[in-house]
C-alpha cells in the first residue's frame, strides 16, 4: 500500500504541474483528494490492514494529503496570478475600481462536524458504512435486542410507515446489516440522519444526525472502548479533554455507560456552555450485548465488541457555543456565516 500511496503522490504532483488553468486544477484535485478520489479510496481500504499497519499507513496518507494540498494551493496562486496578468493586458477596464461583492458559501456546521469526525476515525483505521433511512423494524429493533413489547417501539416514539417499516430511529441498523453480511473483524462508523417523534424545542428535533461506531473482534474489552473514546475526544475537542463514564442502560449493550467530557471552554471550572457543571454529556456506549451478536450470526463465545453513538448536533452545539438546536435548521445566513 506504501507503493500505491507513493505512486498516487508522484502522479498527482506531475498532473498539478501540467495544469494550465483553474478548471483543470480543480478537476485534478477532485480526482486525487475528493470524496471518491484516489487517496480517499486508499483510506477506506485501511480496514483490510493489520492493526500494526493501520497507524503507519494512516500517518503516511495524512502526510501525503498535506503535501498535495500545499501543492494545489501553490499552483492555484500561480494560475490566478497568470490569469490576472492576462486580464490586465487584454481587458480595457479600470482594475482599481471596486468590484461587486460575491458572497461565498461554506459548509454547514453539521456537515463540518460529520466530516471532522469521519476524518478522525478513518485515521484510526475505521471504515464508513451507510444504510437506508427507511428501515425494516427487524433491523431497527429486533436484531438489536429490542423485542416488540419494548417501550422504544411505541408508536409515540417512532415514525412508522407500516407495522414493519419505519424511519430509522438510530443508525444502529447499519451496524446490524454489516454484522449480518461481514465476518469479524469489523471496525466501522455509521454517520447519518435519524428520526424520532420528538416535540421541537431548543434541544430536540424530529430529525437529527448521529454518528455510531462498532468494533467486533476477538478479545475486545471495555479498556479498548475507553482508549478509543479518549483518543477521539482529544482529537475532536482538544488534547486536555477528560472523560467521565457513568453507568447506564441500553438494550443492545451490556455493560452500558453514558460518557461526559470535561468542558473544553472552561476546562472543567464551570461556565455558560457546560451550565456551570464542568462536564458536557457527549455519548452513549457499551459492550455489544451477546444477544445482538447471536441475532447477527456472530458467535459471542469467540467474538466480543463495543459500540458507541452520539448526536452530531450535540457536538456542534457544544463546540460552537450554540444554545438552541433549531438555529441549525433555520438556514439563516446571518447565523451560518459565523461558522
Amino acid at each position: 500500500m506504501k507503493e500505491e500511496i507513493s505512486k498516487i503522490k508522484n502522479e498527482s504532483l506531475e498532473e498539478i504541474e501540467k495544469c494550465s488553468n483553474i478548471q483543470d486544477l480543480n478537476e485534478c484535485k477532485v480526482r486525487y483528494l475528493g470524496r471518491k478520489g484516489a487517496l480517499t479510496v486508499v483510506l477506506r481500504g485501511m480496514g483490510a490492514l493489520s492493526p500494526e499497519e493501520r497507524p503507519v499507513i494512516g500517518s503516511l496518507v495524512n502526510l501525503v494529503r498535506d503535501e498535495l494540498n500545499n501543492a494545489f494551493e501553490q499552483k492555484q496562486k500561480e494560475l490566478e496570478k497568470e490569469e490576472l496578468l492576462k486580464k490586465i493586458k487584454t481587458e480595457n477596464i479600470d482594475v482599481t475600481e471596486p468590484s461587486k461583492k460575491i458572497d461565498l458559501g461554506s459548509l454547514h456546521p453539521i456537515t463540518q462536524i460529520i466530516d471532522e469526525v469521519s476524518e478522525i476515525f478513518l485515521g484510526m483505521g475505521y471504515e464508513i458504512a451507510d444504510g437506508p433511512e427507511v428501515e425494516k423494524a427487524i433491523y431497527n429493533f429486533d436484531k438489536l435486542n429490542t423485542p416488540p413489547d419494548h417501550p422504544a417501539r411505541d408508536i409515540q416514539d417512532t415514525f412508522y410507515i407500516t407495522d414493519d417499516i419505519l424511519l430509522r430511529s438510530q443508525t444502529s441498523p447499519v451496524q446490524a446489516r454489516v454484522m449480518e453480511n461481514k465476518k469479524p473483524p469489523i471496525k466501522i462508523i455509521c454517520p447519518g440522519a435519524v428520526y424520532r417523534s420528538d416535540s421541537i424545542d431548543s434541544t430536540h428535533s424530529p430529525v437529527f444526525h448521529q454518528v455510531e461506531g462498532l468494533v467486533i473482534d476477538k478479545n475486545i474489552s471495555m479498556t479498548d472502548l475507553k482508549g478509543t473514546l479518549e483518543m477521539f475526544a482529544k482529537k475532536c475537542l482538544g488534547k486536555d479533554t477528560k472523560l467521565r463514564f457513568r453507568p447506564h442502560h441500553f438494550p443492545f449493550t451490556e455493560p452500558s455507560a453514558e460518557v461526559d467530557v470535561s468542558c473544553f471552554v472552561c476546562g472543567g471550572k464551570g461556565c455558560r456552555v457546560c451550565k456551570n457543571e464542568g462536564w458536557i454529556e457527549l455519548l452513549g456506549c457499551g459492550m455489544v450485548h451477546p444477544n445482538v451478536l447471536k441475532n447477527c450470526v456472530i458467535d459471542p463465545e469467540i467474538y466480543s465488541g463495543f459500540a458507541f453513538g452520539f448526536g452530531v448536533e450535540r457536538i456542534a452545539m457544544a463546540k460552537f457555543g450554540i444554545d438552541d438546536m433549531r438555529l441549525l435548521y433555520e438556514n439563516d445566513v446571518r447565523f451560518l456565516k459565523q461558522f
